[in-house]
């Protein structure tokens, strides 16, 4: 019999993992809270037209396909073997699948929005807090199954939105620690008008991809994939220009304007920039914003400004978080002219990060505050009941299951991090009194049962 496994990419987690998790759920869906917007939740799995053609060349290849049920009728296999063969050529065939596990938050929100667009009052602000599925190869950092962290805003193409949405980075990221992340902005207008000047928008797709692979491939490289794209020796020098932009956000505006500043969709793109540079009012902010022309994000629904947090210096992680404007998603789903921007936080790369950092405060660790100890069955009956009094009050407690020895009760409590125990012997159920003992600190004290409340636990 083979050992028990779960599938590459997936992991679980125990209860100290969850607890600090939880953390970071609650930070982030605190800060949601507080500028408006509402929580969602959608089906783990879309009909695959749904996903599918909306992520780009190499999107589209990592998501993952679930197989129709009624495999099992030994008449249909022939047919399943034919669709399947047509499945790995990359075509869609109802016969074998139709659904696939959601690739991310922001195209099942769109097929939300266009479904309920009757009932919903807009600007729509939600944020959901779900797992998602990539068909990639696992490595430090990236997984399978994660969970993403999404905001967006649907219905307004007013800039304030994005003004919005740095001021929630900041405001997550300083109450989780992370001090010294990098919040990195462009437009996706700019690299239009780079396609444009590098031949027209056709090239825009073959030039974003190229261009997102820079941190990873390097600018050689990225040069050998824009020739194999069919791009000419000139406009890979203008590409290669573009992309060698330094300097601090002013001088970045202004080379770039003399570069593409002359074209409609650069300049707007350049103006727009400007405005959420200009127009940034966190205060104290301790992460400024850089335009990073560099920045392109891969996916292909993105039209305006476009958002990249990447994690410490000191953590080799990447982004911690992106996204960016659509002013069209929902184009997609039949309901045209309606903008929005969202952004994102991944939540499992911000937890190693954490991790690694030493971030998570130690109240995090902290499930069960008092354990009672079980010193018979007279006195665990006593236990119980102050026991329920102090749950009452908000106090997380448990009573030992069964009576043993002190030693074994104690090592109980250390192995799970209990912070106090309250013994009830004999001595004390004559008393009406109860032991309280600050594992922490050792000090221990004899009161009446009366006394027990939620401020001896704090």
């Amino acid at each position: 019999m083979s050992k028990p496994s779960i599938p590459q990419g997936t992991r679980d987690f125990g209860p100290e993992v969850v607890r600090k998790r939880q953390y970071i759920f609650n930070t982030i869906r605190s800060v949601f809270e507080l500028y408006g917007f509402q929580p969602l939740e959608t089906p783990a799995m879309e009909n695959l037209e749904t996903l599918m053609g909306k992520y780009g060349e190499e999107g589209d290849k990592l998501i993952f396909r679930i197989l129709n049920n009624g495999l099992d009728n030994t008449g249909k296999h022939q047919q399943a073997r034919e669709d399947f063969e047509k499945v790995l050529e990359g075509k869609n065939v109802k016969g074998i699948t139709e659904r696939a596990l959601k690739y991310d938050l922001t195209i099942p929100f769109a097929r939300y929005v266009a479904m309920n667009q009757g009932q919903l009052t807009f600007p729509f602000k939600r944020y959901q807090i779900q797992p998602v599925w990539r068909a990639d190869r696992p490595q430090r950092g990236r997984y399978r199954e994660f969970y993403q962290c999404d905001a967006d805003v649907v219905g307004s193409k007013s800039l304030l939105n994005e003004l919005e949405l740095v001021n929630i980075y900041e405001e997550v990221f300083v109450k989780l620690g992370i001090a010294d992340y990098e919040l990195r902005i462009n437009n996706r207008k700019i690299l239009a008008a780079l396609a444009e000047l590098c031949g027209g928008a056709d090239k825009m797709i073959d030039i974003t991809i190229a261009i997102d692979k820079l941190d990873k491939i390097g600018i050689d490289k990225v040069k050998e994939e824009l020739a194999q794209r069919g791009l000419n020796e000139e406009q890979i020098t203008t590409i290669e220009k573009y992309l060698n932009i330094t300097g601090n956000n002013r001088e970045k505006l202004e080379l770039i304007k003399t570069l593409i500043g002359h074209l409609e969709t650069g300049s707007k793109g350049i103006e727009e920039l400007e405005y959420v540079i200009n127009n940034n009012q966190i205060q104290n902010q301790r992460s400024p914003i850089i335009i990073d022309f560099t920045l392109a994000r891969g996916l292909n629904y993105y039209t305006g400004i476009i958002f990249e947090a990447k994690a410490p210096p000191a953590v080799k992680m990447g982004s911690i978080g992106g996204g960016g404007r659509y002013d069209d998603l929902t184009g997609l789903f039949g309901v045209p002219n309606m903008p929005g921007v969202g952004i994102s936080f991944g939540v499992d790369r911000i937890y190693d990060v954490l991790e690694e950092l030493k971030l998570f405060p130690e109240g995090v660790y902290t499930g069960t505050q008092v354990l009672f100890f079980n010193l018979g069955p007279a006195e665990s009956i006593t236990a119980f009941s102050a026991m329920q009094s102090l749950r009452n009050q908000g106090v997380r407690c448990e009573l030992y299951h069964e009576q043993a020895k002190m030693d074994k009760q104690f090592k109980y409590a250390e192995k799970k991090n209990i912070g106090f125990v309250v013994i009830i012997g004999s001595q004390e159920l004559l008393n009406n009194t109860a032991v309280v003992k600050n594992l922490k600190t050792g000090v221990q004290e004899s009161m009446a049962l009366a006394n027990l409340s939620n401020k001896l636990f704090i």
